[in-house]
């Protein structure tokens, strides 16, 4: 049956469907406490009728794709980074054994009925022997010389990411059969799939035969596209997913999961009882978080919600009945406030000065083309007359091959770096002079030296650069100036958010 509850239409169609379903992300760290997942955000105390209209994506279990590919915090190579650096299989496949034993042992504590562990161990080792199949024989095709590794390497990246989602999906799908629940496993990793199709093209197809009020969907969080998925977007390709489903039907609301509450400043800086939950706040916000590297959600991911007029919700998985944090396209505060404090440690500060740049257009191309060319993202930037300063979070490395490249071809210019730390005091409305002059005022006060300041002009965001080794004592000073002492709190906001 055809569900017609999933519109075609763009933002401002279908007013009606929007009021039907919503969507929801759960994250790995979530995932793995499979209880909590079910009494707080799957089940809980909902009556039947009240267990559908809600589309679920899921990432894989907490750690697993760190195994899979190779480990976010530290480095250690995963299977994918084993497989990519190494002329023979045995490293590789030994980590893909792991990677299996580690998933039956997840299995075996999640699942009580024996007939569900075996379906859910049959189709671990399905998924983990076809890719181990293909990697061998890939391989053994590019031991002749008219076939090169590297060139597939990213397309084996998503394929060997795809099995940590595909696991958790069917499981949460076999267990929520085992209570009742008319679920549906959901998969958009493109397994034994011959044909390619945009991101939007297999979502459709994958929700066009599936009636939302009365299956629950339980989606993997990577879905296998044309374009390819982690080459544009990384380790955010779930919350794209996530957010290209809610758009493409039309959702009330796009929800996230997570083991925290979206808050004022990270507790484990400034202490768990003086940080507030936002509440409420809007999409430029959830940019600048993503550019302080804190994201809300990935920015590529958010750009089609706010195109849609979809609000996204950051609720905490281990507190049901807070309202969480509504981000609004549309919401702007009355009253001018800081949101949230947070910021980057070991930025590099790079500043070109260069007399010959005074009074010439498109002065400063020639720098950030560098930066461009050698895939260094910035932070911030700013540029007077004849002085660039860029702040940028990249290896010291890739730093130097910018530095090479702009001496190349500003010969006269006098580069300068140093490390500092960047903190941002991000807000949906900052246009209030007491803001500035509340955090200047606190920093005078400290023993901090404030290198550097920028505001921007379009009032929701502040930096300001301080010495390597500041951070945590700059986060506390602000967040204690702006919002823990400032009388422009956020518990109206969270009020609202209900």
């Amino acid at each position: 049956m055809t569900s017609k509850t999933i519109p075609t239409s763009k933002s401002g169609e279908a007013a009606e469907n929007r009021k039907a379903h919503t969507v929801h992300k759960i994250g790995g760290t979530s995932m793995s406490n499979i209880e909590a997942v079910f009494d707080n955000i799957l089940i809980g105390d909902r009556k039947p009728d009240a267990l559908y209209n809600r589309i679920f994506v899921v990432s894989a279990y907490g750690g697993v794709t760190d195994l899979l590919l190779e480990n976010k915090k530290t480095g250690e190579p995963g299977v994918f980074a084993l497989y990519a650096g190494s002329e023979n299989n045995w490293a590789w496949g030994d980590a893909l054994s792991k990677v299996q034993s580690h998933m039956l042992d997840l299995n075996a504590s999640a699942f009580n009925d024996e007939a569900d562990r075996k379906l859910a161990d049959r189709f671990v080792q399905e998924r983990v022997e076809g890719v181990r199949s293909c990697l061998i024989d890939l391989q053994r095709i590019c031991g002749y010389g008219h076939f090169k590794l590297n060139e597939h390497l990213m397309t084996v990246r998503e394929m060997i990411s795809g099995i940590g989602e595909a696991h958790s999906a069917h499981n949460t799908m076999l267990l929520l059969r085992r209570r009742g629940v008319n679920a549906e496993f959901v998969d958009l990793s493109g397994w034994r799939e011959s044909e390619s199709m945009s991101l939007e093209g297999r979502v459709r197809d994958a929700f066009a035969d599936i009636d939302v009020a009365t299956v629950m969907p339980v989606v993997t969080g990577y879905t296998q596209a044309a374009d390819g998925l982690m080459g544009i977007y990384g380790r955010g390709y779930s919350e794209v997913t996530f957010s290209a489903i809610a758009c493409a039907i039309g959702a009330e609301e796009a929800i996230i999961h997570k083991e925290f509450h979206l808050s004022s400043a990270d507790p484990r800086v400034v202490g768990a009882g003086k940080v507030q939950p936002i509440g409420r706040t809007n999409y430029d916000v959830a940019d600048q978080l993503s550019n302080m590297g804190m994201e809300a959600i990935h920015p590529r991911a958010a750009k089609g919600l706010r195109q849609q007029g979809i609000p996204l919700r950051i609720v905490n998985t281990f507190e049901p009945n807070h309202p969480g944090t509504v981000i609004d396209e549309k919401w702007i505060p009355e009253e001018a406030r800081i949101e949230i404090v947070t910021g980057r440690e070991n930025v590099f500060e790079v500043e070109v000065f260069d007399q010959d740049m005074v009074g010439i257009p498109g002065s400063g191309e020639v720098a950030l083309t560098a930066f461009r060319r050698f895939k260094v993202s910035l932070v911030s930037w700013s540029m007077n007359a004849n002085t660039m300063s860029f702040y940028v979070s990249a290896p010291m490395k890739q730093i130097r091959r910018v530095i090479e490249n702009i001496q190349k071809y500003q010969p006269g210019a006098d580069i300068q770096t140093r490390k500092v730390d960047i903190i941002s005091a991000i807000g949906a409305n900052l246009r209030a002079n007491a803001i500035l002059g509340d955090a200047i005022s606190a920093i005078e006060k400290s023993n901090l030296e404030l290198l550097a300041m920028h505001v921007s002009g379009r009032g929701v965001d502040i930096q300001f650069a301080f010495p390597d080794g500041s951070y945590m004592e700059a986060i506390k000073v602000l967040h204690k100036a702006l919002i823990e002492n400032s009388g422009r709190g956020l518990m109206e906001t969270n009020k609202s958010a209900a």
